[in-house]
């Protein structure tokens, strides 16, 4: 069997799908930096303390994602069938429940904005900042909500250059209003965290209306109506539970995770909240292009099932590992070379700074393992059909391995912040080991019948 695809048409669709959402991913993600940057010059407080709320907006997003990712599994194979009222259906279903969720955690951080900080730290200052932080930004999670649903639906059928068009316009938008109301510019108040809590706010909700005047007016593939969301296809929504409730518990599950590691930092010191703001908002820049990856190859593994050309899959897959480990080494290297110049730009003590150098260090050889496994995991294996083993693998690595093992390292053995931050990042490079087993091994490949039964082809 070829290790490389020789049809070109592979590479133009892969790297196209993977360009545009990497962009879009790029520009999403430098919201969070460019509040991070403005931010980090106003005071080391707020910096921590914003960061530690972004954790809750980070729960939502996973749960959102989890959402989309089984609405784009389903959805991708109809369209590959060409059943486009199955992908309207899809939608409906996936969006009611990020909707729900989005809801209840509104909710819940609204009434309880202190409580949810304290989860994460025990310094005051932080505490303080971060709930001033959330008593506005909780507005925004049904409009991020019901955008990131909407935008999971064009991308299952291909349309991927609007998400890239709505996450620029928020980028411009949030930077803008981040300067105007966190440093009071041009009249304005000066007001700090509330300012970019505001500015963030404003953003989502323009883009949300963006994303439905694009459905309503320019698109001609999908055509979307607000009556497709009153339907509910009673088997098609026990297929999606079937595909979608195991990528919504293993999000669930790493979104606490990440929040679980915060909050051991978090106790460890301002420094290390500060440090690893500063190291992850990076690392989640410059890794974009592996998110990117698994959400192409979501697309495209998932519609050649749907064409009903499952021959081809494994040499897709061969092809596709390929590719991940070289861009993998590629982030790895730009991590390395770029972070005392990215600690540089932040208005943090010497010790936060360099903190965050020896995070970004350790990160930079990770990086290389996240590249490889997490597309391999949550993209080809995923997409494939076995969306239950990326929830025990999760599990297990997390939430038995290195949490536990972190804790003993922060709070009984009282090792530095660095020692238990390698901990909590090892996970990266082990889970390496299993997804190389499980790729090439291909019981991951399967078909679903009307009533959501898997079988293996």
């Amino acid at each position: 069997m070829s290790l490389w695809v020789k049809e070109t048409s592979f590479y133009k669709t892969f790297f196209r799908l993977t360009l545009m959402i990497a962009l879009q991913n790029i520009i999403t993600l430098g919201v969070n930096l460019s509040d991070n940057l403005l931010l980090g010059g106003y005071s080391e407080s707020a910096l921590s303390g914003v960061a530690l709320a972004n954790q809750i907006q980070f729960i939502l997003q996973m749960l959102v994602m989890g959402a989309a990712e089984g609405l784009v599994i389903l959805s991708s194979r109809s369209w590959g069938a060409k059943n486009m009222e199955s992908v309207k259906k899809a939608a409906s279903i996936g969006m009611r429940i990020a909707l729900l969720v989005s809801v209840v955690m509104w909710i819940v951080v609204l009434l309880l904005p202190e409580g949810c900080m304290s989860l994460f730290t025990n310094e005051e200052r932080v505490i303080q900042e971060g709930a001033q932080y959330l008593r506005i930004i909780c507005f925004s999670y049904v409009f991020f909500a019901v955008t990131s649903t909407l935008l999971a639906s064009l991308r299952s059928v291909e349309i991927v250059k609007i998400g890239f068009i709505v996450s620029l316009s928020t980028l411009i938008i949030n930077v803008c209003l981040n300067y105007v109301l966190i440093y009071g510019h041009f009249g304005f108040p000066r007001i700090g965290v509330s300012g970019s809590a505001t500015a963030t706010l404003t953003a989502r909700i323009i883009e949300t209306c963006i994303v439905i005047v694009f459905i309503k007016r320019f698109d001609r593939r999908l055509m979307l109506k607000l009556k497709d969301f009153y339907r509910v296809d009673r088997e098609l929504f026990r297929q999606y539970l079937r595909i979608g409730s195991p990528i919504l518990m293993a999000n669930a599950l790493w979104a606490c995770a990440m929040a679980a590691q915060s909050a051991i930092l978090g106790h460890m010191g301002e420094a290390a909240i500060a440090a690893n703001s500063v190291a992850t908002t990076v690392f989640q820049l410059v890794t974009v292009i592996s998110y990117a990856l698994a959400s192409a190859t979501a697309i495209m593994i998932g519609k050649t099932i749907g064409e009903g050309h499952v021959s081809k899959i494994k040499t897709y897959s061969k092809t596709m590992q390929l590719l991940y480990v070289l861009i993998g080494l590629g982030t790895g290297l730009v991590l390395f070379i770029t972070k005392s110049y990215v600690t540089g730009l932040y208005a943090i003590s010497d010790e936060s700074k360099t903190l965050a150098v020896h995070f970004m260090t350790v990160l930079s050889i990770t990086v290389v393992g996240t590249a490889y496994q997490m597309p391999a995991l949550t993209g080809i294996v995923r997409s494939g059909g076995d969306t239950k083993f990326v929830l025990y693998n999760d599990f297990i690595f997390m939430w038995l391995v290195v949490l536990p093992a972190s804790a003993l390292c922060a709070f009984v053995f009282h090792f530095s912040p660095l020692i238990t931050f390698i901990c909590l990042k090892c996970d990266q490079i082990l889970k390496c080991f299993v997804a190389i087993v499980k790729v090439n091994r291909f019981k991951w490949i399967r078909m679903f019948n009307n009533e959501g039964k898997a079988a293996d082809v």
